[in-house]
């Protein structure tokens, strides 16, 4: 299946069980309280198809972007009637507790996603819980510049002490362009010895999403040589004589522990031939292949490939009691709940290049197209569950139009005990909108940005 296929049905299919689950929140309490919906849609604009049951319309909307309940009263402007089944009609405290209903069943959906997996089937790559050993360091790269090498422990990452890699990466996508001391614990002639120096974690993507590997910071992901798992007919490793099954150990002359390692080597290459060191059952042997450049229409820098599929690296598979699943589950959303709100912070302080960063529809259908592709549930089920907790997250921001802005409206009218002027909320309403159309304009510009549209298939 075409990629852009894949990616647009896997979207569509996520998007949904996060509308679904966030409107379902809202719809619930709502019943509960006794408010009348009159609609609960999945898409927005016209109405395609749907059944009504009771005083609620169930439908499908043309515009497969969301979704929205609608309950008699709530839309800012339109006139009460008394009617104790209104929006309006019910006490503050209720009202609260309907729009915060939403967010909390995202909550609850990225919970029971992650306990879930940690409980059936939970494959975890060894290297990101290890301690962060550097493959190879491209010369011209960021980190080579500034002296890092390979083989080289990183002891310090900005604040963090003795990280490992899982930790590395969340930190350098909070520091983009920002300058971050590190030290490093290095081999020197059998001698250890330790290395301090500062990296500049410029968004040296190029229009891509920002990755450590950019920048020179490729993970040492095992020991042994990168494993061949097959070999693409025609391209030059099978014209060379790699077999599946081989263990690729170097290339001119440099280790390789990943993929990203050898794709490093041959871009600080260029054209050149590339000489490769083969472990096939225990004995070793070179030949030289002339690599061939790969242009991604999927989001992915360009770059040189010798066209074989590499083994996954090693991993270990977690199935934990439920109590132990539920724990960790609530450790990984509170991380990356904290990281989320890190990103916002730095967002509205203007720290760094968050913005560049973020991603529309456009980004989020390209990140679950790749998870959909990869091997077993875990990549998009971590995925899902991601942008769930995000989505719960954002809707909570005190900005009129979300739930955290009528919540934020809702609390200062019980201090002032008085309800605000309708006249007053509506010009809230609709400013905070043309705020959001802007915001959500950006963000469409760094989605397309990221697509290769304007850039050479080759250098």
């Amino acid at each position: 299946m075409p990629f852009a296929v894949t990616a647009t049905l896997s979207f569509l299919v996520v998007l949904g069980i996060m509308v679904l689950v966030h409107e379902f929140g809202h719809f619930a309490v709502a019943k509960l309280c006794g408010v009348r919906v009159e609609v609960f849609s999945l898409g927005f604009g016209t109405r395609l198809f749907g059944v009504k049951y009771g005083d609620t319309d169930y439908r499908i909307s043309a515009l497969p972007l969301g979704g929205y309940v609608k309950m008699s009263g709530e839309t800012p402007g339109s006139e009460t009637t008394g009617d104790p089944g209104e929006f309006s009609a019910h006490p503050r405290w209720q009202r609260v507790l309907i729009a915060v209903a939403g967010p909390v069943a995202n909550f609850i959906l990225a919970f029971v996603l992650m306990a879930g997996l940690y409980t059936m089937h939970n494959e975890v790559e060894q290297y990101l819980a290890a301690p962060a050993v550097l493959d190879v360091v491209p010369p011209n790269s960021p980190a080579g510049r500034a002296g890092l090498e390979s083989g080289d422990h990183m002891l310090r990452f900005d604040n963090e002490r003795n990280p490992t890699w899982e930790k590395v990466i969340d930190r350098a996508l909070l520091d983009v362009n920002s300058t971050v001391p590190i030290t490093v614990e290095r081999v020197v002639n059998g001698q250890t010895k330790q290395f301090s120096t500062e990296l500049l974690l410029a968004d040296a993507s190029h229009g891509q999403d920002f990755d450590i590997e950019a920048l020179g910071l490729l993970p040492k992901e095992q020991d042994g040589p990168l494993g061949v798992a097959d070999v693409m007919p025609g391209d030059p490793a099978a014209k060379a004589g790699l077999n599946s099954g081989d263990g690729l150990v170097a290339v001119n002359g440099q280790m390789v522990h990943s993929v990203a390692a050898v794709i490093a080597v041959l871009n600080e290459a260029a054209n050149k031939p590339a000489n490769l060191l083969i472990d096939r059952n225990g004995q070793r042997f070179s030949v030289t292949v002339q690599p061939i450049w790969k242009d991604y229409a999927t989001g992915q820098a360009s770059g040189y490939a010798l066209g074989f599929v590499p083994a996954p690296p090693p991993f270990t598979v977690e199935q934990l009691p439920l109590s132990k699943a539920i724990q960790r589950s609530i450790t990984y959303n509170l991380h990356y709940s904290g990281l989320i709100l890190d990103i916002l912070h730095r967002m509205f302080t203007r720290h760094g290049a968050v913005m560049q960063q973020l991603s529309g529809p456009i980004g989020m259908a390209r990140m679950t197209g790749e998870a959909a592709e990869m091997h077993g549930w875990q990549p998009i089920i971590g995925l899902t569950a991601l942008i769930s907790l995000n989505l719960g997250i954002m809707n909570l921001l005190p900005i009129p139009i979300l739930d955290g802005g009528m919540i934020l409206l809702l609390c200062i009218e019980g201090l002032l005990r008085r309800d605000l002027k309708q006249e007053f909320k509506e010009r809230v309403y609709q400013v905070a909108f043309v705020m959001l159309i802007l915001f959500f304009a950006i963000i469409m510009v760094n989605d397309v940005s990221k697509l290769n549209l304007f850039q050479h298939l080759k250098p």
